[in-house]
């Protein structure tokens, strides 16, 4: 059965980021609100997570992982980013953007996409989501929550205990959450391409 942990939206409690922190530290897996709907999440070393939330999600090896990052110094260690993408993915955070770049050697292979050996990673806008990311003091690997035959993600902690009260560690709530889905940018040959508009502005990279 999850846990539920209810943290502040604007303030988050420490108690309550130590909460969740200590269960993805264990192994666990949560599911977690973000800037652009929740998202499932454990550390990057955890194969079993990783597993679980392929078979929740029912996804093949062709799906871009996203590592939530605190600050452009976490990112950088696990993607590759010259200046010139420095500069326009540095413009555009922290907010509802997920930048699909080349993996350093630092993640492990199994988060990569099969073929391009790529992962998103993004910095959320959402003072929940930064705190147990800072806390962790580590990129959180992450899936957005939408359930197969969805095409939206989840919004409601509730709802989602209700649904995967056997499948997660916890469930954190922060209240409301929006809806809309990350703008997604490809940078894997240095150009920006937007393979999904969202709910970031597109116009910087088009």
């Amino acid at each position: 059965m999850a846990r539920f942990i209810d943290i502040h939206p604007q303030n988050p409690q420490q108690r309550a980021v130590d909460q969740a922190v200590d269960l993805l530290r264990s192994g666990g897996l949560i599911a977690f609100p973000t800037d652009s709907g929740y998202a499932l999440g454990a550390q990057i070393g955890n194969a079993d997570a990783l597993d679980r939330i392929r078979a929740i999600r029912r996804l093949d090896d062709k799906h871009h992982f996203t590592l939530i990052c605190h600050d452009f110094s976490q990112l950088g260690q696990f993607v590759h980013v010259d200046n010139t993408v420095f500069r326009a993915i540095k413009s555009a955070t922290p907010g509802p953007y997920t930048f699909i770049l080349p993996a350093t050697r630092e993640v492990p292979k199994r988060l990569l996409h099969a073929k391009k050996k790529t992962v998103g990673a993004r910095i959320p806008d959402h003072a929940v989501t930064q705190a147990i990311v800072a806390t962790l003091g580590e990129p959180i690997l992450t899936s957005t929550l939408i359930l197969p035959g969805e095409t939206e993600s989840m919004v409601d902690a509730w709802t989602i205990k209700e649904t995967l009260d056997h499948d997660l560690e916890a469930v954190v709530d922060s209240g409301e959450v929006s809806p809309s889905p990350t703008t997604v940018v490809d940078f894997l040959d240095g150009v920006p391409e937007v393979v999904r508009v969202g709910a970031g502005d597109p116009a910087p990279f088009a």
